[in-house]
């Protein structure tokens, strides 16, 4: 019995001493996620760039996501036509899908080209 009363102060020593020391040694979980952070924005390539150049890498992403959805929209609205048989209301229904998706493509282009326009506008005058 005093072998066990002996096991059981040790163990208690142990887990008691032992595993919160173990528990501070391990990282801190914000140093993880700051790490984590720092290799997402890195492999991105948004590390070490100015302002401007970050939210042109930005948009420039959202653009192509929407010129990617409107691609879809229209092979959509292609595809509802080809095969209406005959039905004149899938048939208006996919022409003003069409109609929609190329009037949001020139939305589009129009905004790359302004927010081109603007962000390099900012960059040379940021250089000065």
């Amino acid at each position: 019995m005093k072998q066990l009363t002996q096991n059981l102060w040790r163990t208690a020593v142990v887990f008691g001493l032992g595993v919160p020391g173990v528990a501070l040694a391990a990282p801190s979980p914000f140093e993880n996620a700051q790490n984590l952070v720092n290799q997402t924005g890195t492999a991105a390539g948004l590390q070490n760039k100015p302002l401007e150049q970050m939210v042109g890498s930005i948009i420039n992403v959202v653009l192509g996501f929407l010129g990617i959805v409107l691609l879809g929209l229209l092979l959509y609205a292609g595809f509802t036509w080809m095969t209406a048989g005959g039905d004149e209301d899938k048939v208006k229904k996919a022409k003003g899908m069409i109609t929609n998706a190329i009037i949001g493509l020139v939305i589009i282009v129009a905004a790359f080209a302004i927010s081109s326009f603007v962000l390099g506008s900012l960059v040379n005058v940021t250089k000065q």
